[in-house]
């Protein structure tokens, strides 16, 4: 019987470094997983990576790696990532598992015996990048209509899944699962997705083409096709078949997160998948939206991608994790922009929070001995006192609807109340008038109603309301339920521990930028003379990059924003040449770039490396290759 709230996110794909759509599904669902605990439920909370594939394959040819030793590089920079981002799952899985794989092996071998299995020859529209196979229909203007990449036609012998099977039953339960499928018009996208008639599924790629991928076991000259691998991890983790009792206080899920992109592999391949190996369904399907540039969604191609750790190392994790939460209404798209992090965070974190946390242990230094006062009621406390019980009962509600951005709102609120109620009473006033009860029980109420705050915001910035709550010498781990918010949780006489500044505001300049610091200078800059030894040197990884586009960055005269291929890589440098060269004569032109150095943010725009120049006074001029030379070759 199920005793466990089972939350996950999608596998992630590690061919790439983790971007702010990665940060954001897996900050969610550690949001919604420590809420849940602190509800009192016993949580798991899933996550992984997806190892298998031809980008996989492909990726580590080009590298000179093995695919395997590609994917354990990947996946320790999202374990770095969820560490920086202090995510707590409780089982991280990963396709190249011993687990997975054979959980993989014995659902096909089971649906091949059933007759849910066939082989036959298939000549369709193929996209390399999804991995999936379009008919002519599917196309848009000949390309593929999830990734709008060149498709290429391949005719060849494969193994299908009869999804066309389980077309009706799952329209079935849909209709009488309102709550399968959310927000509401995804669920309507794939209803009438699912009208139109339903081809079956081909799950498998030939060995010849792919062989990184769980071979089929009833023919090894197959592997198994991605997504059917991948999802499977959702099952294989908690235990089916090699631990039934694990799987069965687990299972179903009550969350799966995921981009809106994945919406019909999960939305029909996925349960059409558990219906034929007679699994009950998932009881939650949550598409969210994408984080959107001024350019449009946000993309490597455009440039356009904000690095999760650049944020987390400049403004630290509960910031990120704040703004994400905060930003997002889920299902609908939000707007990442510096100009609108910095807003937020200086306006609701240092304003309204930290200022609350600062004042309220200030004045019980200042005019309680250091010492939280006795409980003194009046006409006034008692309002905050009944404004503030209110609260855990709406956040809660709103969490499991799945309104976690009104939820926030409604501890802020009660963050700018309690502000409020502090300039209402003046504290100070009382002091200095020596109206000893009256000044006590507003401190009182008012360290209540931040106790309260600090654990109704701690699944979502777990470090700083932990650091809140010290002050009250508060153990979170022993009093973070939200069965302890009852009012009257201090305990009068109790020496505070006064903690640090919990949100330094974010300077920013006349402009309105946000002030980085080493991060806003420009890619190019004067040096200094400095004795490097050759070791230090090495460390430099130099290389040969073309120009391919060239682009003004507004409000920036001297600033060009380069679009450079390196090899097979793409990237994009900012460069204070604009006085030097025009955009028109950079295209085209090879350059010297140094290539591993921290990514940075100039003038709002995201800068992956530094070009090398040679200055004479206020002349600035390109270090170039004398002969011509592939983009990509190494410096040495």
């Amino acid at each position: 019987m199920k005793k466990v709230f089972y939350i996950t996110t999608p596998l992630y794909y590690v061919n790439d470094i983790p971007h702010i759509g990665h940060a954001y599904t897996t900050v969610l669902s550690d949001v919604i997983a420590r809420y849940h605990r602190a509800f009192g439920e016993e949580v798991f909370f899933l996550t992984g990576t997806d190892e298998h594939g031809e980008k996989i394959a492909s990726s580590a040819r080009e590298s000179g790696s093995s695919p395997i030793k590609h994917c354990n590089k990947y996946v320790l920079k999202f374990k770095a990532l969820w560490k920086k981002l202090n995510i707590e799952y409780d089982d991280f899985i990963r396709t190249t598992e011993e687990r997975h794989e054979l959980v993989v092996k014995e659902i096909l071998k089971k649906l091949y015996e059933k007759g849910d299995i066939y082989k036959s020859t298939y000549t369709g529209w193929y996209c390399t990048p999804c991995e999936r196979f379009w008919t002519n229909k599917d196309l848009i203007e000949g390309r593929c209509p999830s990734c709008n990449k060149t498709v290429y036609k391949i005719k060849e012998s494969n193994y299908f899944f009869k999804m066309s099977r389980y077309q009706e039953r799952l329209l079935k339960h849909i209709k009488e699962n309102p709550g399968f499928i959310k927000p509401e018009f995804r669920k309507n996208e794939i209803t009438e997705f699912l009208k139109k008639p339903l081809n079956d599924l081909c799950i498998s790629r030939p060995k010849s083409r792919l062989s990184w991928g769980i071979p089929l076991p009833f023919d090894e000259d197959y592997t198994c096709y991605v997504w059917m691998d991948a999802l499977t991890n959702y099952i294989s983790a908690p235990g089916y078949i090699y631990n039934n009792k694990k799987f069965n206080e687990i299972w179903p899920a009550d969350y799966h997160f995921i981009g809106k992109d994945i919406l019909t592999t999960h939305c029909v391949y996925w349960p059409s998948w558990l219906m034929a190996i007679g699994i009950e369904l998932p009881r939650t399907i949550f598409a969210h939206g994408w984080w959107m540039s001024g350019e449009g969604k946000m993309s490597k191609s455009k440039g356009n991608v904000i690095d999760p750790i650049i944020y987390i190392e400049k403004f630290g994790e509960d910031a990120f994790r704040y703004f994400l939460m905060r930003e997002m209404s889920l299902g609908q798209d939000a707007t990442f922009s510096h100009n609108i992090f910095v807003n937020r965070i200086n306006s609701e974190l240092v304003n309204d929070y930290g200022n609350l946390v600062s004042r309220t242990v200030k004045m019980i230094k200042d005019f309680s001995g250091g010492k939280i006062p006795c409980e003194h009621t009046n006409q006034k406390t008692n309002q905050l006192r009944k404004e503030v019980i209110k609260v855990p009962r709406i956040v809660k509600e709103l969490v499991k609807e799945m309104r976690l951005n009104e939820a926030i709102e409604e501890v802020m609120s009660l963050v700018r109340r309690t502000n409020r109620f502090i300039e209402e009473t003046a504290p100070w006033k009382l002091n200095k008038e020596n109206k000893k009860k009256e000044l006590e029980g507003v401190l009182y109420a008012v360290s209540e109603a931040l106790r309260f705050v600090s654990i109704l915001l701690h699944p979502i910035i777990p470090n700083k309301s932990t650091i809140a709550l010290k002050n009250f010498n508060i153990d979170i781990k022993k009093r973070g339920s939200f069965n302890s918010l009852d009012w009257g949780g201090l305990t009068s006489g109790t020496e505070i521990n006064p903690q640090e500044m919990l949100f330094p505001r974010i300077k920013t300049h006349l402009d309105g930028r946000i002030d980085f610091g080493e991060l806003s200078r420009a890619a190019i800059r004067p040096y200094s003379v400095v004795k490097v030894s050759f070791d230090d040197f090495k460390k430099l990884d130099i290389k040969i990059a073309e120009i391919k586009e060239v682009i003004n960055i507004k409000g920036a005269n001297k600033l060009l924003k380069l679009k450079i291929v390196i090899g097979k890589e793409e990237r994009q440098i900012v460069a204070g040449i604009g006085a030097y060269y025009s955009p028109r004569e950079l295209i085209g032109k090879k350059i010297v770039v140094l290539t591993n150095l921290e990514p940075r943010i100039v003038k709002g725009e995201l800068s992956e490396g530094m070009l090398l120049a040679a200055t004479e006074g206020d002349k600035i001029v390109l270090l170039t290759p004398d002969k011509d030379i592939s983009s990509g070759s190494i410096i040495s």
